[in-house]
């Protein structure tokens, strides 16, 4: 995969921490942030983000939201858009594309799935 890193967007610190650890065994760079205010700041700097894993279920403004706002910013809407949730309920996946995602993936996150899904869409 190349040098593009993943933006880890989600409230749980837990959650980010095994995401992180995933990625960094995998050598694959990653940021992270608690918020969409954070996720943005991060996707309107110097950072080469090639792919944002997604939280839906945050406090505030949650991952719907915050997708729309990452398409509203320049140059963000083909940036790939993997929504991260807990709800595995019929019609979720659908929503969560509706809503700006390019793909989904609940959790408890299989591993080799999200890497699979991270290898499609960095080495674009």
């Amino acid at each position: 995969m190349g040098k593009k890193q993943v933006l880890i967007v989600d409230d749980d610190t837990r959650n980010i921490f095994a995401l992180k650890a995933v990625l960094k065994s995998r050598s694959i760079p990653c940021l992270s942030a608690g918020s969409c205010a954070e996720a943005l700041h991060l996707l309107t700097g110097d950072h080469d983000i090639g792919l944002v894993l997604m939280d839906i279920m945050m406090p505030e403004v949650d991952g719907y939201e915050t997708m729309a706002a990452i398409r509203a910013l320049p140059g963000n809407q083909q940036l790939p858009v993997i929504a991260v949730t807990a709800n595995a309920m019929v019609g979720d996946r659908e929503k969560c594309l509706e809503a700006g995602a390019d793909d989904y993936i609940s959790k408890p996150i299989d591993v080799d799935k999200l890497l699979l899904q991270l290898q499609q869409y960095l080495s674009e």
